[in-house]
């Protein structure tokens, strides 16, 4: 698959407590399906310019979509201030339905890493995605009111993972009647330091029959 190049644009979007800030990634073209990335935990430095976001971002990028990256309330110039998970949820809701009204009938796409995994996980079975990636979900955060995703979903930890630990998670899998594909890789850590490239072909290679391309490294 081509590389393109990847302009980015900022956006303003309306949120449950005020503006979001937003970034646009894509290639120029008309997109061929739309993709929501959601970002690490706002109290612990995490916000859309983070590295495993950015790579999420640029898998559906490359691979034909528009993304839209965030910064939950509270976080950069978004409005609010921190809502345990549960307010952040309805941020990324909301990004999600101003994505599906400024391109409409495009697919949709739903991401996110570490605190932003749980947030997108949490948000799915309301967003209804066509496709969902979760990385370093910590799923011993969902809430209560947590139903698992109906969609295609790929779930990637590193084995080495020590903010949160891959255990949990393999046996978080096991209790689901439809699990996810589950992709570890070994000796990674909770940033996937020096893997970013693996995690880009990861994704790109699980989405890639979505969007009619090949999997194979640029």
């Amino acid at each position: 698959m081509t590389r393109r190049v990847v302009t980015s644009l900022r956006e303003t979007i309306a949120g449950p407590v005020g503006a979001l800030e937003a970034a646009v990634d894509s290639v120029g073209a008309q997109p061929r399906a739309i993709a929501v990335v959601c970002h690490p935990h706002p109290l612990q430095q995490g916000t859309m310019h983070n590295k495993v976001v950015t790579t999420l971002a640029r898998a559906f990028v490359q691979l034909g979509a528009h993304v839209v990256r965030f910064n939950f309330r509270g976080v950069g110039t978004s409005e609010g201030s921190y809502a345990d998970g549960i307010g952040e949820r309805a941020d990324a809701l909301a990004v999600v339905a101003w994505s599906r009204a400024r391109w409409p009938r495009r697919r949709l796409y739903l991401g996110g890493f570490s605190f932003g995994a749980g947030v997108a996980l949490a948000a799915a079975a309301s967003a209804r995605p066509a496709g969902l990636v979760t990385v370093a979900p910590p799923v011993a955060n969902l809430p209560t009111d947590f139903v698992p995703p109906s969609c295609p979903w790929l779930l990637v930890h590193g084995g080495a993972d020590d903010v949160v630990p891959v255990g949990p998670t393999a046996a978080f899998i096991e209790t689901l009647a439809a699990p996810p594909r589950f992709v570890v890789l070994d000796g990674v850590g909770h940033f996937f330091h020096g893997q970013l490239r693996v995690l880009e072909e990861t994704v790109t290679a699980f989405f890639a029959p979505d969007f009619g391309a090949t999997a194979e490294a640029s």
